[in-house]
C-alpha cells in the first residue's frame, strides 16, 4: 500500500525575515543568503531548479549548478543542443528556484536568458576537470541514444584522440547561459504556515521595488 503522504509535514521557525533588515538590494540579499548556505555545508548549496517553457506552453524543469552570479544575472552552463537550449532559443523566459532546506529558506527569481559571450564560455571550459570536458564532448545531451555502452566508446575515442593534447577545444554547442532576473522572491519558513514572504521588481529605472507577500 502507499504511504499516506498526505500526513508528512513539519513545523517551520527558525528564522525570521523582516523587511527592516532585508538589504534594499536584491542581488547583495542573494548573495548573503547563498553564503550562508554554503558557509553551513548544505550539500551542492548552488544547485538551482531550472523551468522553460517551450512555443507550445509547456513546461519542464530540472536541476542545474549556479556557476555565477553578479549584477548581471545568474550564470549556469550546459549543452546548447539539450532541450533546455532548445526551449531558451525560442522562447526566452526562464524561472530558477533555490531551495535550502536546513535553512528552512527559498529564492525564485525570473527573467530573460541570453547566451553568455563565447569567451566567457571558453573560459570557464578550460577551467572544467579534463573529463568533464571531453564529456561536453562525448554527450549529444537530450538526444535519444542505444545505450550507455554508446557514450562510454565515444569517451574512450575522444580520450585516445586528445591523449598528449594539452588544451582540449571547446564544442561550439557547448556554453553558458544568463538569467537576467526582473523579479526575485526571498521565502523564510515560518510557524503555523504563515512564511515570510519577500518580493524585489526590478522598476524601469534600474532600482528595485520590494513588497511583502501574504503567504
Amino acid at each position: 500500500m502507499n504511504r499516506d503522504i498526505a500526513d508528512i509535514r513539519r513545523e517551520y521557525g527558525l528564522m525570521d525575515l523582516v523587511e527592516t533588515l532585508a538589504d534594499s538590494d536584491p542581488i547583495r540579499q542573494f548573495h548573503l543568503w547563498l553564503e550562508q548556505a554554503i558557509e553551513a555545508q548544505l550539500p551542492d548549496a548552488n544547485a538551482m531548479t531550472l523551468s522553460t517553457v517551450n512555443l507550445a506552453g509547456k513546461p519542464s524543469s530540472r536541476i542545474v549548478l549556479l556557476k555565477g552570479y553578479d549584477r548581471r544575472g545568474l550564470v549556469f552552463y550546459t549543452n546548447y543542443q539539450s532541450r533546455k537550449s532548445q526551449e531558451l532559443e525560442a522562447n526566452p523566459w526562464a524561472a530558477l528556484n533555490f531551495w535550502w532546506i536546513p535553512l528552512e529558506r527559498q529564492v525564485r527569481l525570473e527573467g530573460r536568458a541570453e547566451k553568455l559571450d563565447p569567451a566567457e564560455s571558453e573560459a570557464y571550459f578550460h577551467s572544467r576537470p579534463r573529463d568533464s570536458q571531453l564529456g561536453a564532448w562525448t554527450s549529444p545531451q537530450s538526444s535519444v541514444i542505444l545505450d550507455r555502452e554508446v557514450l562510454e566508446r565515444k569517451f574512450q575515442e575522444l580520450e585516445e584522440k586528445y591523449t598528449g593534447v594539452e588544451v582540449i577545444p571547446r564544442p561550439e554547442h557547448w556554453g553558458g547561459w544568463r538569467v537576467i532576473p526582473e523579479t526575485i522572491e526571498f521565502w523564510q519558513g515560518r510557524a503555523s504556515r504563515l512564511h515570510d514572504r519577500l518580493l524585489y521588481q526590478l522598476q524601469p529605472n534600474g532600482s528595485w521595488q520590494c513588497d511583502r507577500l501574504a503567504p
